[in-house]
């Protein structure tokens, strides 16, 4: 998406960890112009004479997420131009978001998302599949930066009058009730991760584990410009405990690329997913089962190798190539304080990876605890366990040199790819303010035996109003 205005000169590097006035300012006056306004109930009507809600006409909601990575020197035999890097390394990233939500007519919704976001990730988020800090993507100027990072609307028709389900209030949901036989439509630009691959316990890097891998199946190269954007028709059918979701969407016009392509005829994407809500000795669980299929410009990874020495993937793109995925997702609570949850994850590995990140197969589980037993029920510790795979053409293609658009160290000693994170968070008062402890260790960065390991240490400050 073409940045629609820079807020300060763009700089190669962040160095100094606490000098983070240009992140900050921009987020504090979305902060002020927020407070300004009364979020909960914005625009809420009651009934004459009852205490009963009526649905919201329209609501703002504001969150600004600060994340602080500091990454010790570590050992390599040797490094290539897409490799973490191997000297000590400090690194900031801000995000802030304003949602505007806006009730247009009977089941219609319109959300409208302006977001700033600059920094960088570790190594230019180079380096490694499962990337440590998931507030930040492969964006070549670390500058902050203003642009639309959602904009869509949401039709839902009821299709009986069986039982309705209240939905609070909050960011891109307006106060309402649906009911639980109902369809729903979004058209417009949005994260498809919004809407698939949701889990109660891998929430996102805002306020649960920083790790890519642990955001969104890693297998699953879904359909996003560099942001991690996409325009879309998605369809939802929720029918009882089951929900089934299919999406259209536009890919980027290269990987990794800024502008997404609208041609559809040139290049698309198709999601599905079947979600089954349950009960187990009565607590909730869900079960997630996820298809893609990506049809685009890519290039292929045997061609590469045959065609040069150096394989150069770039130089074998051509329309009509695909890549299918598949991905199992699960959470389950087993008391009031403890839940688990898991991801797994395959593509076929033949074509390049096009959107998301480096990594064919994958694996991840880990458990959430509430602070309740030591009386702080709003704090959450959060374990994670992550294992990525190549395919067998995709790590050939690594090991004779060549380059993804994430990784390349020039050479490759293949090893599964292994990431463990952990992390506190604590809310020091009543209000929408989450300050976070984290760190990741990694064995075999970028899938490689001959670097690493690695560790990472993340602070993070996360405002939601």
């Amino acid at each position: 998406m073409v940045s629609l205005i820079y807020l300060c000169p763009p700089e190669n590097n962040i160095k100094m960890p606490f000098n983070i006035i240009r992140f900050i300012v921009p987020a504090l006056v979305s902060l002020v112009f927020s407070a300004l306004i009364p979020l909960r109930g914005f625009g809420q009507d009651k009934a004459p004479g009852t205490d009963t809600a009526k649905p919201d006409r329209f609501n703002l909601h504001f969150q600004t997420t600060y994340v602080y990575q500091y990454k010790p020197a570590f050992a390599a035999d040797y490094s290539g131009p897409n490799s973490l890097k191997t000297e000590e390394e400090r690194d900031n990233s801000v995000t802030a978001t304003l949602f505007l939500g806006i009730r247009l007519w009977k089941g219609a919704e319109l959300y409208i998302n302006p977001e700033i976001a600059g920094g960088s990730g570790l190594s230019g988020a180079y380096g490694m599949a499962a990337s440590t800090n998931g507030e930040t993507f492969r964006v070549g100027d670390p500058s902050p930066t203003l642009y639309l990072a959602r904009g869509y609307l949401k039709q839902t028709i009821s299709l009986d009058h069986g039982k309705d389900t209240l939905y609070a209030d909050g960011a891109n949901q307006l106060q309402t009730s649906y009911s639980d036989h109902s369809l729903s439509f979004y058209l417009g630009k949005f994260s498809l991760g919004d809407l698939f691959d949701n889990n109660a316990y891998a929430t996102g890097p805002k306020t649960s584990f920083l790790n890519w891998c642990l955001m969104n199946n890693g297998a699953w190269d879904y359909a996003a410009n560099l942001r991690g954007y996409t325009l879309s028709f998605t369809t939802v059918l929720q029918w009882d405990n089951m929900t089934y979701k299919a999406a259209l969407a536009t890919l980027p016009k290269v990987a990794n690329g800024e502008d997404l392509n609208t041609n559809l005829g040139q290049e698309y994407s198709l999601n599905a997913e079947a979600t089954r809500a349950y009960k187990l000795h009565k607590k909730d669980g869900h079960l997630r089962l996820l298809g893609y299929y990506n049809n685009g410009d890519m290039g292929n990874y045997k061609e590469a190798i045959n065609a040069f020495m150096r394989p150069n993937i770039i130089a074998t793109r051509q329309y009509g190539r695909d890549k299918y995925g598949f991905g199992l997702n699960f959470d389950q609570q087993l008391s009031d304080v403890l839940g688990i949850f898991g991801r797994a994850g395959w593509n076929d590995g033949k074509n390049e990876t096009w959107c998301f990140t480096e990594a064919d197969r994958t694996i991840s589980a880990g458990l959430s605890i509430n602070g309740a037993r030591w009386k702080r029920k709003d704090d959450n510790i959060g374990v994670a366990v992550i294992v990525n795979g190549l395919s067998k053409d995709h790590e050939e293609y690594l090991a004779l040199g060549g380059l993804g658009f994430q990784l390349g160290d020039g050479r490759l000693n293949y090893a599964n790819e292994t990431v463990a994170e952990c992390y506190y968070s604590f809310k020091p008062v009543a209000t929408g303010i989450w300050l976070s402890l984290d760190y990741q260790f990694a064995l075999n960065p970028g899938y490689n035996s001959d670097r690493g390991p690695v560790n990472v240490f993340s602070f993070r400050a996360h405002v939601e109003l």
